[in-house]
């Protein structure tokens, strides 16, 4: 089996994660304790990490280690990181969905379209707001980027997916985020609604290839969701 060089994705997930922070490699290695060098080294993928140094970055960064390592490549060496170029291109999806099989049908509709991006999952529409707000058991994300897009169910628990859209479009801090609104039902009335509040676009369920990929246009590309690029086939054995 050939083995899977993690360095360099390893590098590129730093360089990411540092440019949505907005500073330097300077600043990175004062904050983890680290010297510069080491991190340009780490950055260029020409340094092999210790857990310790590992966790210093991810400190420093302020994301969990877990973050940090999420888009290395697998075993068979199939990843995201890889494919990540700037920190413009990395974009979390904040996807709010109560019922397991929609939330199973719908990543797989992404990964189908070839979305490589980091998803959060949320059941219900308060966990939704408290989520894009840094409240009750997100209160630790103050500070942190918000998702720049958002997948809304509208059929929620706690509460319903209007309101919780109402509330994202009422202030400042949210009201530019793109949400597609995603619901069981092809009434006008759910329709015209979610447009009067401020939906960029409206998919009936189930989410399929199909209809995600027929939203895109509609949006003007304001995704800007990192797509992965097929791999380049290897050349055929004479």
């Amino acid at each position: 089996m050939r083995s899977t060089d993690v360095k360099k994705p390893f590098g590129t997930s730093v360089r990411v994660w540092r440019g949505r922070l907005g500073i330097s490699q300077e600043e990175l290695a004062e904050r983890a304790g680290l010297h510069r060098t080491y991190v340009s080294d780490v950055e260029r993928g020409a340094r092999n990490l210790s857990l310790m140094s590992i966790e210093k970055l991810a400190s420093a960064l302020e994301i969990s280690m877990s973050t940090l390592l999420a888009h290395l490549p697998g075993p068979q060496g199939v990843g995201t990181a890889a494919r990540v170029i700037s920190a413009d291109d990395l974009v979390d999806i904040l996807f709010v969905e109560d019922r397991p099989q929609d939330v199973e049908l719908t990543l797989r509709a992404l990964q189908q379209a070839n979305f490589a991006n980091r998803i959060q999952v949320v059941n219900d529409g308060a966990a939704a707001l408290d989520y894009l707000f840094c409240a009750g058991p997100y209160a630790h994300r103050q500070g942190h980027p918000r998702p720049q897009i958002i997948l809304l169910d509208l059929d929620l628990p706690k509460i319903d997916g209007l309101e919780v859209l109402r509330r994202i479009k009422a202030d400042a801090r949210t009201r530019s985020i793109p949400v597609v609104v995603l619901s069981g039902s092809n009434l006008d009335e759910h329709i015209t609604t979610s447009k009067r509040l401020g939906a960029a676009a409206y998919i009936v369920k189930p989410v399929t290839f199909q209809n995600l990929s027929a939203v895109t246009p509609q949006l003007a590309l304001q995704w800007g969701l990192l797509r992965v690029q097929p791999a380049a086939a290897e050349p055929a054995r004479p």
